[in-house]
């Protein structure tokens, strides 16, 4: 029988870990591409600012914001961004096309020594298809000028397989002021190597426009002003890009295994908002000719980054144990990142501007032993270092930081007893603070005297979990955590 978890008894080592296989995803069909994260328990996945932006997280009773503190990753990729225009951690799915997921890894909790930077409450790892099982062609129309084709399909070339896709769509949304979002997605996927050895290397290219209509005041409705689908600011919206090349590969050996991913990514994002729309520049009285509150943040952004593993098989007497060794190097350089003043999308003054180099380096260590037939440990420590420079356009915000911390983890697992585990975990993780934050002495707007954040801030999380199968056919787990 085929399930749409991997959640069996043996499988992970926390009761709120799992893998969540292509079956599920292909039965339930997706509005917006990140809600394949939905498929994770507790997860949940909404939008506001208009279908090309970054959607808004919630998993454990945190607002997780754009993704601070859920780390996501495809094909090995990360996800979050840094130091982002919009927000720390900015999470943005929309280039993925869910059809081409085979499986989703998640895990919850500072619990694992893979994960780094933002994955304090959970992470995620989603994992292409190398080849597709069958070919896609797809056309969805909806209300509201709701449209959707994909083309995708797999082809022997060579050793190795070629998929390629690409998709379409637009949407105007419920507004009186059309979304008028476009996307475009596309990516080609070679796949060579058997089971023992295998490479992909995978490009893909992404570009939206839109149109968004922001929170409104209810008075403005009560009064008749506008519907309660209408704008005060109709030209707030954003213009985002996206373009990445990737290479994996898993190579099997007698005593374990080693893997390798490197990637480059080239990313822009500019976006158009108005929160308080005629409160800080009234139209023909504000004296800087500015008209209206609009504002932009846009950044253009080259990210490099690769991570390696190599795993052991060891057995010291009747205890047989798994050793890891991991590398994480990341590199985002900022061409710039800025915050300025616009009226209708043209901009009419700089609140600050800056050039920024964040690197990041992480090391990790991670043990798992299988003490008696009924006792498993597993124990990681994890070191990060990461190196800020931040040339701003307010000489008092720019300089150099640089801060480092270590983070131990641990895993009991008990059983299986009557086809039932139970586990302890307890970990340290962490998340980074926007490199501007880190230099910054002075408010961009007010020029009032600050402080700067902590660069690299810990969290601390521990679990208590059972996961059982003792009725047939049925997978149930059950946690009590604190993060």
């Amino acid at each position: 029988m085929l399930g749409n978890y991997v959640n069996s008894v043996g499988s992970s080592d926390a009761a709120s870990a799992g893998t969540v296989t292509s079956k599920l995803i292909e039965s339930r069909p997706t509005l917006r591409p990140a809600e394949v994260l939905e498929f994770i328990p507790g997860v949940i996945v909404t939008q506001h600012s208009g279908d090309g932006k970054a959607n808004q997280y919630f998993l454990r009773g945190f607002n997780l914001d754009h993704g601070t503190d859920f780390a996501t990753f495809v094909d090995g990729m990360p996800v979050n961004m840094p130091t982002h225009a919009h927000g720390h951690g900015y999470s943005d799915l929309n280039w993925l096309i869910p059809e081409l997921v085979n499986r989703l890894r998640y895990r919850k909790g500072p619990y694992f020594a893979e994960e780094g930077d933002f994955s304090s409450a959970g992470s995620a790892r989603i994992e292409l298809f190398d080849g597709l099982p069958r070919g896609v062609a797809s056309v969805t129309l909806g209300q509201d000028r709701y449209a959707r084709a994909l083309v995708a399909n797999t082809s022997a070339i060579g050793n190795g397989r070629l998929t390629y896709a690409l998709a379409g769509a637009h949407n105007n949304g419920p507004w009186e002021n059309p979304e008028r979002f476009h996307r475009t997605n596309g990516v080609l996927r070679y796949t060579f190597g058997d089971d023992a050895n295998r490479s992909s290397v995978t490009a893909m290219g992404y570009s939206a426009s839109w149109n968004s209509t922001d929170q409104i005041p209810q008075r403005a409705v009560d009064s008749g002003l506008i519907g309660r689908f209408g704008a005060v600011d109709p030209s707030d919206g954003g213009r985002t890009e996206r373009y990445s090349l990737s290479y994996q590969t898993v190579r099997r050996m007698d005593d374990g295994e080693l893997r390798l991913n490197a990637y480059a990514i080239q990313s822009k994002l500019d976006l158009f908002s108005n929160f308080t729309f005629l409160l800080e520049h009234p139209i023909d009285l504000d004296p800087t000719g500015i008209d209206g509150d609009q504002f932009e943040q846009a950044e253009r952004r080259k990210v490099f980054g690769l991570a390696a593993s190599r795993s052991w098989n060891i057995r010291f007497g009747t205890v047989e144990t798994i050793n890891i060794l991991g590398l994480q190097v990341r590199h985002d350089r900022l061409d710039p990142v800025g915050l300025y003043a616009t009226v209708a999308r043209q901009r009419a003054e700089v609140t600050q501007e800056s050039t920024v180099r964040e690197t990041s380096v992480g090391l990790y260590a991670e043990n798992s032993a299988q003490w008696l037939p009924w006792l498993r440990s597993v124990t990681g420590l994890r070191g990060d270092r990461f190196d800020f420079t931040v040339a701003s356009s307010i000489p008092q915000n720019s300089g150099k930081t640089n801060a480092g911390i270590f983070s131990p983890k641990l895993a009991l697992i008990f059983g299986p007893w009557t086809k039932t585990e139970y586990f302890v975990n307890y970990g340290y993780g962490f998340h980074s603070n926007d490199a501007r934050g880190t230099t910054a002495t002075v408010n961009a707007k007010t020029r009032d005297l600050l402080d700067p954040v902590t660069p690299l801030v810990r969290s601390k999380g521990g679990e208590l979990g059972i996961r059982t199968e003792i009725v047939p056919g049925l997978q149930s787990s059950l946690a009590l955590w604190q993060l």
